[in-house]
């Protein structure tokens, strides 16, 4: 049987849609709040049908020494088109992108998951050091 890590797929996202990309301050001073934002298709766009998309990202922070992770953040989408008049007739789409903010006092790695209804789970992570 696969443990949950072998489920999880990584690719360049300059060349993948699924991949969720982090964006924030590669340095931030310790225990002040910085803006962490994870987007899905930031180079090549993912569809947001009712047959393919994103339906949640989920956001980690694993500090440097530790032996867990926290779980920063996590996402659900739930509109993507469906209505009772069937696949896409609706009006209402959600858009595959999550901004929070976060403090630490330690230097660490930020995790992102993201799970595509069609292609699965897909992850990516971004250290972060202190200034």
């Amino acid at each position: 049987m696969k443990k949950i890590g072998e489920l999880f797929q990584e690719a360049d996202w300059k060349m993948e849609k699924h991949v969720p990309v982090i964006e924030c301050a590669d340095a931030v001073k310790a225990d002040e709040f910085f803006e962490v934002k994870v987007t899905i298709g930031k180079e090549i766009a993912h569809p947001n049908t009712t047959e393919h998309h994103i339906s949640w990202i989920a956001l980690f922070f694993m500090p440097d020494g530790e032996k867990f992770p926290y779980q920063i953040a996590r996402c659900e989408f739930a509109a993507h088109g469906a209505s009772v008049q069937g696949p896409n007739t609706s009006t209402v789409y959600t858009h595959h992108a999550v901004t929070g903010w976060m403090k630490t006092g330690k230097p660490g790695t930020l995790i992102a998951s993201s799970y595509c209804n069609i292609h699965g789970l897909w992850q990516s992570s971004k250290e972060i050091k202190l200034k």
